[in-house]
């Protein structure tokens, strides 16, 4: 367990466990059943840069590197890596491992694959913004060669996992499905083919996903679950009786008006602690219009006063106390406390200040408010949509009225992500949670969500508003580089400085990691709420 985590662990309780997972073919071993609110979406590891997809498919792909319980860079699929240049990484491979299909894993994989999710319609795309190419030295050997010298290169690659090229084009799925467009997939989209400890035995999108213990895998397993079946449930107090009952072992997402109780049952035990991420609103800062708003001919939130307004407006503590139950962060900054380039002297939110707010709006030209749609998910972030509602509240006291699209991460993130070719999604107003969970730097978060959108630099992928700083992108650019640490760490400060004062986002919270079992399961909580099965163990 990491520092500062907290695990509450009650009271024993008995619990028999069922010897055999329903609607799969194994009649023994240990079966542990698990829920979460919302669906994977996609079996393809390159679909969507999303914490929980990357979460669940990290049991059957795997990458170059891997994080282990305490978020240490550790060797997967290269046994070793160095920096034979300034601009050269060189990886060697691991020996005798097969992919799910038997397949052998070789070195042309590895090409494949970082290329694969470096083109297209792939959302890891941010990710390769330094690299130059990747190719093929012999079948033990790949190097990866940058444009620049890029220090956290290989932290990045934790993120990428590798796939199989020979099934890859057997089943006509070279290329990603675009999840923008919501009908879109291919083969790869519904099927796995990895070399991970687990894999896919069978998929029922937004029911139920079972995966089975790789007998194969070429490492150890730390637990010792046999199957895992996860089980969408939407509803928070539907997914809190089941574990109650037995029904379910694990719940990924824990209600927050629900942990008192869970910590309280003899036969439950809750773990919990500050995840890395960061749930914030976001602006659409780049359109002439607005899509979604009655003011005609300008965009409002172009001008610094209003974003300003809606900031002052927002009661970030009255959230944290009466929607989050205690189970939430306040904080000023898109960085998170645990991440490289936190400064807690930035983290100082601005004091609510309704009246103040609404002066404002009629500095800016709006003394009446204005009428501005809102999207949010309901099944993605800890109380995600009841946090959207109360957006809505606090804004109308500004007079400004919130129309709150409110619908499953699926339809929402293909409504507000930029398309493949970096052109704006289809957000006036917008919440999103970010973790920068492949480096645990702030730079992550620059280049990822603050950067100036383009497809030519493959920068602010993530920036569905469009704000844009020119000052902030050259800093961004040289902290990418910059190897001395307080060099480095200055500009990291400035950039965000910069960022704050022009409130290019509103941050609300850092999310608690807040997961429930069964008495008898124990696993590792990462801070970056990813969930390894490897490490389940019941008793």
């Amino acid at each position: 367990m990491k520092i500062g985590f907290r695990t509450l662990i009650l009271a024993a309780g008995a619990f028999a466990l069922s010897s055999m997972a329903s609607g799969t073919a194994f009649a023994q071993g240990k079966v542990f059943k698990w829920a979460n609110d919302g669906d994977v979406n996609s079996m393809d590891p390159y679909a969507r840069n999303e914490t929980f997809l990357l979460s669940f498919l990290n049991n059957v792909y795997e990458g170059l590197v891997r994080r282990d319980g305490n978020l240490k860079l550790e060797p997967s699929l290269a046994t070793s890596w160095k920096l034979a240049t300034p601009t050269t990484w060189e990886f060697k491979l691991r020996q005798g491992v097969k992919f799910h299909d038997g397949t052998p894993f070789v070195a042309d994989d590895v090409v494949f694959s970082i290329n694969r999710a470096n083109a297209g319609a792939s959302n890891m795309k941010g990710y390769f913004v330094s690299m130059k190419e990747i190719r093929k030295v012999d079948e033990q050997t790949v190097v990866l060669e940058t444009k620049y010298p890029d220090p956290l290169m290989v932290d990045k690659l934790a993120q990428i996992f590798i796939m199989s090229k020979a099934w890859a084009e057997k089943n006509n799925a070279t290329g990603v499905a675009d999840l923008t467009k919501p009908d879109e997939s291919n083969f790869a989209t519904r099927n796995a083919n990895g070399t991970g400890p687990f894999k896919l035995q069978s998929r029922e999108p937004d029911v139920k996903t079972v995966l089975v213990k790789n007998a194969a895998w070429w490492d150890k397993m730390p637990g010792n679950i046999d199957v895992a079946e996860f089980n969408r449930i939407a509803n928070a107090a539907t997914r809190t009786a089941a574990l109650r009952s037995g029904e379910v072992h694990f719940v990924y997402t824990v209600p927050p008006q629900d942990e008192d109780a869970l910590s309280k049952d003899p036969n439950t035990k809750v773990v919990a602690g500050r995840e890395t991420r960061v749930v914030y609103l976001g602006f659409d800062q780049e359109r002439n219009e607005l899509l979604k708003s009655n003011v005609k001919g300008k965009n409002p939130f172009k001008d610094v006063r209003v974003r300003k307004a809606f900031m002052a407006a927002i009661d970030v503590e009255a959230m944290k106390r009466t929607i989050m139950r205690g189970q939430s962060f306040p904080t000023a900054l898109m960085v998170g406390q645990g991440i490289n380039g936190y400064f807690k002297e930035l983290d100082v939110r601005p004091k609510l200040d309704v009246e103040g707010a609404k002066k404002l709006l009629a500095d800016a030209g709006y003394p009446q408010g204005f009428e501005v749609g809102m999207d949010c998910p309901n099944d993605r972030y800890v109380q995600d949509e009841a946090i959207c509602k109360a957006v809505v509240s606090m804004l109308a006291r500004i007079n400004v009225k919130v129309n709150l699209n409110a619908q499953t991460r699926a339809k929402y993130f293909a409504e507000i992500l930029r398309k493949p070719d970096y052109s704006p999604g289809n957000t006036s107003f917008f919440m999103l949670g970010w973790s920068p969970a492949s480096t645990y730097d702030a730079h992550n978060v620059l280049e990822q969500l603050i950067q100036t959108p383009s497809a030519a630099t493959k920068k602010g992928g993530f920036n569905p508003g469009g704000y844009s700083n020119k000052k902030v992108d050259e800093l961004s650019d040289k902290i990418e580089q910059e190897t001395d640490k307080a060099k480095r760490d200055a500009m990291l400060k400035e950039a965000q400085k910069i960022h704050l004062d022009e409130v290019g986002h509103i941050p609300l919270h850092q999310q608690a990691v807040v997961w429930a079992m069964r008495k008898n399961v124990d696993v590792v909580q990462r801070a970056d709420n990813v969930f390894p099965l490897m490490y389940v163990k019941m008793k």
